[in-house]
């Protein structure tokens, strides 16, 4: 475009210095014939120029049109583009959404399964209560010797003193209780209910879920320290818990927190190598990748 441009100015000059030659006075010696070649020459010149201006018009005229076109579907592109971004972005918060729905509902059958291992368990215990009761009702008392129960020659009305007994509180209705006070946020009271589990049930295995909902009370009042050491409690004293996989998500989220980047990230890729198919292990490569961080450690060279 720069060099038709170019090529123009110089036609045009040549046409100019052309009509200032037919301008001149002819010389004395000039004739009439070569004036008339000379002035044809200069009208082919000039038709020359006009046809070239056209040309290069035209041209102009397609490559304005085009750049047009270019600029539109430009535009276009970039529409498409941010559209196309705005879905992904919709996309992933939702998905997000369904993935935090299933967690819950995910814990909530765990929870569901705990407290039916829990009524095994309390049955099963009855059972054997009975058995041991069986076994003592088809034994005969033994024979009565002085001082005990029975001797004829105990003073009348002395009855050996009774030790102390420390009541321990029903393990369902003290859980439930715990779970019903921190769904209503009543997190101290119900602190109190599942460290009363822990303290007269530490076998059972709703303990590592009071433990777990001791970690969740001190996350819920951002107390990340507490909860990091009520989660990695429920880590190392309740490994088999089903809330093993939450816990160790949770206590990386509360390192996390506590600006501890990487113990954080080493307790989520520890998770998502223990518990590849769990909803926790999810939530924890959706983390990391929010965080620009690999779900696998670099390998070392």
């Amino acid at each position: 475009m720069k060099e038709a441009t170019t090529l123009r100015n110089h036609l045009l000059a040549a046409a100019a210095f052309g009509l200032m030659l037919a301008a001149l006075p002819a010389p004395a010696h000039a004739t009439s014939k070569e004036m008339i070649e000379l002035q044809t020459q200069v009208q082919q010149l000039l038709d020359n120029v006009q046809r070239l201006q056209s040309t290069l018009d035209t041209r102009l005229g397609v490559i304005q049109h085009m750049v047009e076109q270019t600029n539109d579907a430009t535009s276009q592109m970039t529409a498409t583009v941010n559209a196309l971004q705005q879905k992904i972005n919709s996309q992933s918060e939702a998905g997000n959404g369904k993935l935090d729905t299933v967690s819950g509902q995910v814990q909530s059958l765990n929870d569901s399964v705990d407290e039916l291992k829990s009524r095994i368990a309390k049955l099963d215990k009855t059972v054997q209560d009975l058995q041991t009761q069986l076994q003592a009702m088809q034994t005969p008392p033994p024979t009565a010797t002085a001082g005990q129960p029975g001797d004829p020659n105990a003073p009348q009305g002395a009855t050996p003193a009774a030790p102390p007994v420390n009541v321990a509180p029903p393990l369902k209705d003290t859980y439930q209780a715990g779970v019903r006070d921190y769904n209503a946020a009543h997190y101290d009271v119900a602190a109190s209910e599942f460290q009363d589990v822990l303290t007269y049930y530490p076998n059972d295995d709703l303990a590592g879920t009071a433990q777990f909902y001791l970690g969740e009370i001190a996350y819920h009042q951002q107390n990340y320290a507490d909860a990091a050491k009520a989660y990695n409690a429920v880590l190392e004293g309740f490994p088999g818990s089903s809330k093993a996989p939450a816990a160790q998500l949770k206590k990386g989220l509360s390192l996390l927190q506590l600006n501890k980047k990487d113990a954080g990230i080493h307790e989520l890729r520890t998770l998502i190598q223990r518990h590849p198919q769990t909803p926790e292990a999810a939530q924890a490569r959706t983390k990391l990748n929010g965080m620009g961080v690999r779900v696998n450690p670099a390998p070392a060279r």
